[in-house]
């Protein structure tokens, strides 16, 4: 049987120890394409390249097992020239990441990694975006190997529902400590942000963006609290952002009436 074709792509850029592992983990299920910024992009959400020109450069060899691009873009940009541009079919699936650090909870609006995710599913392809809660650059990823091996293949078995993607955060343990996989729902939390303001020697005042996270949600079904005690976080997204369960109320107000 013909292996399945799986694009990779991060956020963290194509040199990052995360994709470097998430790419020998995929070489050993299938066919792997790789199309990954060429510097690090975290934070760029959903953002695309309309005003800069964009570059490709193919990395491998052409008698390569493993076909490689960096791209100038950013994650999204990434996914959009895999399919249009460099693909010869649809991608079985399509894997972002590892991460270096949490896209759990509202960290996944932010995301790039999970925003290429995101965009491989507006594509119709299955979809699955991995971090880490490490930041170091040179985080131990080979204690999560098998959880993600298991979740790929897991998908690729059993396919996802049209538009809706994984969101998997594995929590910074060795590979006998973490106590298994939830389901989960995102939790309520947010960033409560400040500004750190400086000046130049010049007297401009520059900015920094800082803050502290705060989880206010107790429930023990969600992202954080899996994570906080000791298991892998699997929460289903969609980008269809409809609140459905408000059309309803909506529709009582007067909005037709003319003043």
């Amino acid at each position: 049987m013909n292996k399945p074709l799986i694009l990779v792509t991060n956020d963290d850029g194509i040199s990052a120890p995360g994709i470097r592992t998430l790419i020998a983990i995929m070489s050993e299920i299938g066919e792997v394409v790789v199309v990954a910024p060429d510097k690090p992009q975290s934070a760029m959400g959903h953002a695309i390249t309309i005003n800069n020109t964009l570059y490709l450069n193919k990395m491998s060899a052409d008698d390569s097992s493993i076909i490689e691009y960096n791209c100038s873009g950013t994650p999204v940009d990434c996914v959009k020239l895999a399919v249009n541009e460099i693909l010869h079919r649809k991608p079985d699936l399509c894997v972002s990441g590892i991460n270096h650090g949490s896209n759990s909870s509202i960290n996944v609006i932010y995301s790039g990694t999970m925003s290429a995710a995101v965009e491989a599913g507006i594509e119709g392809i299955p979809a699955i975006g991995f971090s880490l809660l490490d930041y170091d650059w040179n985080a131990d990823f080979s204690q999560i190997k098998s959880y993600v091996k298991k979740i790929t293949m897991e998908v690729l078995k059993n396919k996802l529902p049209n538009g809706v993607v994984l969101n998997v955060n594995l929590p910074k343990l060795k590979e006998n400590e973490i106590k298994g996989i939830k389901i989960c729902r995102q939790a309520k939390a947010l960033w409560m942000e400040k500004f750190d303001k400086r000046k130049t020697p010049q007297g401009k005042d520059y900015y920094w963006l800082t803050g502290e996270f705060v989880n206010e949600d107790k429930g023990e079904d969600t992202d954080e609290w899996a994570l906080e005690n000791g298991y892998v976080s699997i929460v289903p997204i969609q980008f269809d952002m409809t609140a459905h369960h408000t059309i309803q109320q909506l529709n009582t107000w007067n909005l037709n009436e003319k003043n």
